[in-house]
């Protein structure tokens, strides 16, 4: 009963009328404005500013017109070897002599270029369509370098001509030298086959690896030359290393694509 009075006398009691209600403390007032302004400003960076990305891909350096497998037209034992790694032959130079039932027959060269590996030494046995040699394509040993990187074919069509490219080299080491300069020159149309690769790098191993997840599209990178570096070629620190890298020297490139505002992703 005693508390019921009180409430009661509390209630009836006209003095607290005019105490003003309170109805957020300054602290919530605050967060609330500082809240405003965050959505504010992002409402307008969503609409005014922009968000680059890069997609990184594995390569190889090459040269434009790549390498091919030359392969024994003939099953004997070779007697001959007449090219070694590094050479230049021209286009149906002899480049093995093998003794077959019927004499002794050449391997020639299918096409001019330098011979980069021979897998065939005096002595071996080697069968029909055995591969014996690998041979750029190239017209002279000072003939430029391209990098090839294969690209999922799902993300290549975000891949621009022209866009920049950032090529992390194998054999050069990022600390001291950075990495290789390069721009995207073409874009393949349709994905590669592992023998389609095989055929144009002339390395099956290389061919198995850039399709282990899928048949990839190809990604020409452009290199770019500078006359200030002992290479050739533009690097991002150090002027680069005292020599250019050699053809079929793994690399991962990183490919700037375009900026994008964030407030494409959310439209259709």
């Amino acid at each position: 009963m005693e508390f019921r009075q009180k409430a009661l006398a509390k209630l009836q009691s006209p003095e607290e009328l005019d105490v003003p209600v309170r109805f957020a403390r300054p602290q919530g007032l605050l967060v609330l404005v500082v809240t405003l302004v965050v959505m504010a400003a992002g409402s307008v960076w969503a609409v005014t500013g922009t968000v680059s990305s890069k997609l990184t891909a594995a390569g190889v350096l090459t040269h434009t017109q790549g390498s091919y497998l030359l392969q024994s037209p003939v099953a004997g034992q070779v007697t001959a070897v007449h090219a070694k790694a590094g050479q230049l032959v021209e286009k149906d130079a002899p480049v093995l002599s093998v003794r077959t039932d019927r004499g002794v027959r050449a391997v020639r060269a299918v096409a001019r270029g330098r011979v980069t590996s021979l897998a065939a030494e005096v002595g071996a046995v080697v069968t029909t369509g055995a591969d014996v040699a690998t041979v750029e394509r190239v017209k002279s040993s000072g003939d430029p370098l391209v990098a090839m990187l294969y690209v999922p074919a799902d993300r290549a069509a975000t891949v621009p001509v022209g866009a920049k490219v950032d090529l992390t080299v194998g054999s050069v080491p990022t600390d001291r030298y950075g990495m290789l300069r390069g721009t995207v020159r073409a874009v393949g149309r349709t994905p590669q086959t592992r023998q389609q690769i095989s055929g144009f790098l002339g390395d099956k191993d290389l061919a198995q690896q850039f399709t282990r997840e899928g048949r990839p599209l190809a990604v020409q990178i452009r290199l770019k030359r500078s006359s200030a570096t002992k290479s050739g070629y533009a690097w991002s620190r150090g002027g680069g290393p005292p020599a250019a890298p050699d053809s079929t020297t793994p690399v991962s490139g990183a490919v700037h694509l375009a900026s994008q505002r964030p407030v494409d992703w959310l439209l259709p």
